[in-house]
């Protein structure tokens, strides 16, 4: 098998492809029946996205089995014998880089475009819109590069004399160092002049990464610490504000009649917005226009669906109550196991990232003493603290794309996802893994101690010249760990973000009968 460990390679195959079929089912499964059998090119990129996204977040576990994999070994040379993982580290966030800003553009562009004209011409048009933005991008990233793309390392230069090896010597902490009367070290005792700085430059692929990885930063920071806290909180007041009863049908017709007469609203709002995109009259006002429709259409269907909840109809209404019931129990229970993974993820980040010097490894400890269980029970907490940051994530900008009029709304439905909010998420998501890896490589140094994703993101990132200063002071870390708290705050002293809708009418004229 050459240079690689045959076991690692086997169960990297065997992953992607498990990966690949999953992320097939949810598209199948998630896609707008006006998209079946059509808008094939969106539907790959959605697919290679989307394990390209998986792919990322499994792999620093991976790249955690690669550095154990010869650690107990017998013979010298065991570690070249595993997987390169910096050269796939890097591949992989380069393929994130240019799925996300240049793929996925041409691809919502494309199927954005005008129905009614040509292929040829929606082509020309979204690769009008892409070598544009590549142009841009390439101009900034050439500039940046050669300018500021160097790495600055901070040593320290030391000297001292010789002398002849002792016979018999013993080492403390009261003498640290070998020689008569030595109490401290040269490390200890050199000047503040013998500190200098080596400076390097990086490569452009790493470069890249660390650009792609600054802006991910930004929106992890804000969607992830937001998304911490509502993440479980939601599940939480979602079982507090469940239906408790059903409701009479005289009530059910009285409600339904009205979201029926502000679904006919609603429509009269899109045809004469589709009326205004047919004579080319799409400017900010009918863009406005079409980000309120959208806004209006997800609280109407929240609506049908509260209405669905509280009456129930068929031969199996009862069964349905009680699978409902059953949901809402279900969805208690994963809020009070997320609400204690999102104050270890909280509590872990302030005694290990923002303390210095750290008050404990915490999780790093606990995820080593889980491997001496068994070999990869460690492993696998591992991997889901680090999924579960990147659902956090999802989570926070669903969360706040729903609330800020600046935010384009992309909600994913079962069976309802139209090709250009699928594209959208992907694109979230991409961006947002290469943080969340970045994030968690920082968060778990110690446990993630000596493998490749520590080169590029302990070492390199951090010592970028005109970035490393985001890291060095916490910006991202403290940024995260306070909307965190706000969000907590909001949520206890608000209950829980909502909209004044008829599902909350739903409930409280059910709730007081």
């Amino acid at each position: 098998m050459g240079d690689f460990n045959l076991a690692l390679v086997i169960v990297a195959i065997v992953v992607c492809v498990l990966v690949f079929i999953f992320n097939l089912y949810l598209l199948v499964n998630y896609q707008h029946p006006d998209d079946k059998n059509q808008a094939y090119f969106p539907k790959f990129v959605v697919v290679l996205g989307l394990s390209v996204a998986a792919i990322s977040i499994l792999m620093l576990p991976a790249d955690v089995a690669n550095r154990q994999a010869c650690q107990h070994a017998i013979y010298n040379g065991a570690c070249n014998l595993t997987l390169p993982m910096k050269d796939l580290w890097l591949a992989i966030y380069i393929v994130d880089a240019i799925l996300v800003f240049f793929v996925i553009p041409f691809a919502m562009f494309y199927y954005e475009g005008d129905q009614d004209k040509t292929v040829g011409k929606r082509i020309k048009s979204a690769l009008i819109w892409v070598i544009a933005t590549a142009i841009i991008c390439g101009l900034v990233l050439g500039i940046l590069y050669g300018v500021i793309g160097k790495v600055d390392f901070t040593v320290r230069h030391l000297s001292s004399s010789t002398m002849s090896f002792p016979t018999t010597f013993q080492l403390s902490s009261g003498q640290p160092c070998i020689g008569n009367g030595a109490r401290q070290c040269s490390a200890f005792t050199a000047s503040a002049s013998s500190e200098t700085t080596w400076t390097m430059r990086s490569t452009f692929p790493e470069y890249v990464v660390a650009l792609a990885t600054i802006v991910g930063s930004v929106l992890f920071s804000i969607f992830g610490g937001v998304g911490i806290a509502c993440l479980p909180l939601g599940l939480i007041f979602s079982f507090i504000r469940r239906p408790k009863a059903v409701i009479t049908r005289s009530q059910y017709i009285k409600e339904a009649t009205e979201l029926g007469k502000k679904a006919k609203e609603l429509k009269k709002a899109a045809d004469a917005l589709h009326q205004e995109e047919r004579s080319g009259s799409k400017g900010r006002k009918w863009r406005k226009n079409r980000k309120a429709l959208e806004k209006e259409l997800l609280h109407l269907e929240e609506d049908v669906k509260a209405l669905e909840e509280m009456y129930p109809q068929g031969e199996k209404a009862e069964t349905t109550w009680a699978m409902t019931v059953l949901g809402y129990l279900a969805k208690l229970i994963l809020g009070v196991f997320g609400l204690i993974v999102s104050i270890a993820w909280i509590a872990h980040i302030i005694i290990y990232l923002l303390i210095d010097p750290p008050l404990s490894p915490f999780l790093n400890e606990v995820f080593i003493k889980l491997d001496d269980i068994w070999g990869l029970l460690g492993t696998a907490a591992f991997a889901f603290f680090c999924f579960y940051l990147l659902l956090a994530v999802i989570a926070g900008a669903m969360m706040l794309g729903l609330r800020l009029v600046f935010i384009t709304i992309h909600p994913m439905k079962w069976g309802g996802t139209l090709m250009n909010s699928f594209l959208f998420n992907v694109a979230l998501i991409l961006l947002c893994s290469i943080s969340v890896i970045q994030f968690c490589s920082t968060a778990f140094a110690y446990y993630a101690q000596a493998t490749a994703a520590q080169e590029i993101f302990g070492h390199t990132l951090q010592s970028l010249r005109g970035i490393k200063y985001l890291y060095k002071y916490n910006i991202f870390q403290i940024a995260f760990v306070v909307l965190a708290g706000l969000t907590f705050v909001y949520y206890a002293a608000f209950v829980s973000f909502t909209f004044p809708s008829f599902s909350s009418f739903l409930k409280g004229h059910e709730n007081a009968a």
